[in-house]
């Protein structure tokens, strides 16, 4: 099975959000499985061709509404997984960030997805590989699985089936007709996008149009069906129940384990993080200037810093924290400015137990997955979340919101002797939430050890690896293909 992944984002070489850590690993495993994966993605400017051994495959033009477009193919291998990066002036080539504004965005990635079709021909033609799935992600390339079915009298895309992922239903690509016009798609004529008013939505589009639609999460696949996360869309996602699946991220759990890890002071796991992970405590309180002392609860934060994640909710109530509890607190991201300088106002507050790292830096994210005690992540929505896993992964508890992939990976605390387990969890979108399930982790810190000690190796032997999840995928990917023979 040809399985062809495309999108905007794919670690290493270009990432803003958690789709760049899937499209990076999730094609890894499946062809572990057997499946031939690739990935086909913009040729921005700011992947070095250098760094990563990027070399030409091809060059030719593409008949366009006006004119036409000179595309050049570049690839190479990374992690065994063949990547195909296009460049075509004005839109991919020289720019130095993943995205723009909505009036350079949406022109750009419309005609993304008018030239893929016609790239994967000439591969095919030159190289004699071919899809037998096109694999979506967000709106960004929302437009394929409509021009698939328009080119359906063609042999070779007949039998071509499309899976949509959607990462995150507020980013929806909307508004666009205009833009759609100008580049000369035909009209979407499902009834379902004419009847609500979305031929102008990009992801509408590929909801309507996909053999199969996915989440990253399957609670997440149930939100969107309603309207506070279906962000207008959830009339036209239910009408695609039949063909609805949602299926957990994973992690790469070679490459996060933190028996290997080379950036922690001390390497651990399951069976001996109770003698060894405390190392990493005390190097992380070292390191931030806080006091040294394994029985003081550390809270940790690591994310962007905005509204969606929850934080204008955490600050009120880690204050409270901090005001009235022996506790510590740190936060590594960076995000909207308004919840940077309440983050920054809490470490200027509380100088001597808290600090705020308003930056990024991958090295100080392991140490905070390994140093913590509490790992903090009130998500208002999270269509899947990798922190939680990660952090679970380094045995630091997870303070959750009940939402998306968040109920789906942390089990809630007993509350007893930790018969089950491995974090903690709130629904309300309050800080008064928040505030009380933080008390209620640092009663159970500090009067049930052996509870807490429980959770955390329930929490690091959970299964995060991307094996299952691929599994699931070559299911789907077989339905949408048994879908487009009926």
């Amino acid at each position: 099975m040809n399985v062809l992944f495309v999108s905007a984002e794919a670690v290493p070489f270009a990432k803003v959000g958690g789709m760049a850590d899937v499209i990076g690993s999730l094609p890894q495993a499946l062809r572990k499985l057997g499946v031939d994966a690739r990935v086909i993605m913009p040729g921005y400017g700011l992947i070095g061709h250098y760094d990563y051994d990027i070399s030409l495959l091809a060059s030719f033009h593409i008949p366009m509404q006006q004119g036409s477009a000179d595309v050049q193919v570049y690839t190479t291998i990374s992690d065994g997984v063949p990547f195909y990066f296009l460049q075509a002036w004005p839109y991919f080539g020289t720019e130095m960030s993943v995205y723009g504004d909505w009036d350079w965005d949406s022109p750009r990635f419309i005609f993304f997805n008018q030239i893929i079709m016609g790239v994967i021909w000439e591969i095919g033609e030159r190289i004699g590989w071919f899809p037998d799935v096109f694999h979506v992600n967000d709106w960004h390339t929302s437009l394929l699985p409509f021009m698939i079915k328009e080119n359906t009298h063609l042999p070779r895309w007949r039998e071509t089936a499309s899976v949509l992922s959607i990462h995150n239903m507020a980013y929806q690509g909307d508004n666009v007709g205009g833009f759609l016009w100008l580049a000369g798609l035909p009209p979407r004529r499902q009834p379902d996008l004419i009847y609500q008013d979305l031929t102008g939505n990009l992801l509408a589009t590929a909801i309507a149009y996909a053999d199969v639609v996915t989440t990253v999460s399957p609670r997440y696949a149930v939100e969107i069906q309603y309207p506070y996360m279906g962000y207008g869309l959830e009339g036209l996602v239910r009408t695609r129940q039949d063909n609805l699946r949602g299926i957990l991220n994973g992690i790469d759990v070679d490459l996060w384990d933190p028996a290997t890890d080379k950036r922690l002071v001390q390497n651990y796991d399951a069976g001996n993080f109770r003698e060894k992970r405390g190392e990493n405590k005390r190097h992380l309180q070292q390191i931030l200037g806080l006091e040294v002392s394994e029985d003081i609860m550390l809270i940790g934060i690591v994310s962007r810093l905005v509204w969606q994640k929850g934080f204008d909710l955490a600050v009120p109530a880690l204050r409270r924290l901090l005001e009235n509890h022996t506790v510590q607190f740190v936060v590594l991201g960076t995000g909207e400015v308004s919840i940077e300088q309440q983050l920054w106002s809490i470490g200027q507050d509380f100088y001597w137990k808290a600090r705020a790292l308003l930056q990024y830096d991958d090295a100080v994210a392991q140490q905070i997955y390994a140093g913590v005690d509490l790992f903090l992540m009130p998500s208002r929505f999270e269509p899947c979340g990798i922190g939680q896993m990660m952090a679970m992964r380094y045995g630091a508890l997870p303070l959750v919101r009940e939402t998306g992939g968040l109920a789906d990976t942390v089990e809630n605390y007993d509350d007893g002797p930790a018969e089950r387990g491995t974090g903690f969890t709130f629904a309300w979108q309050e800080s008064d939430a928040i505030y009380g399930t933080l008390e209620w982790a640092l009663d159970t810190f500090n009067n049930r050890q052996t509870a807490w000690q429980r959770m955390q190796q329930r929490a690091m032997e959970k299964d995060f690896s991307w094996d299952n999840s691929a599994r699931q995928y070559i299911e789907v990917y077989e339905q949408a293909i048994q879908k487009r023979k009926e």
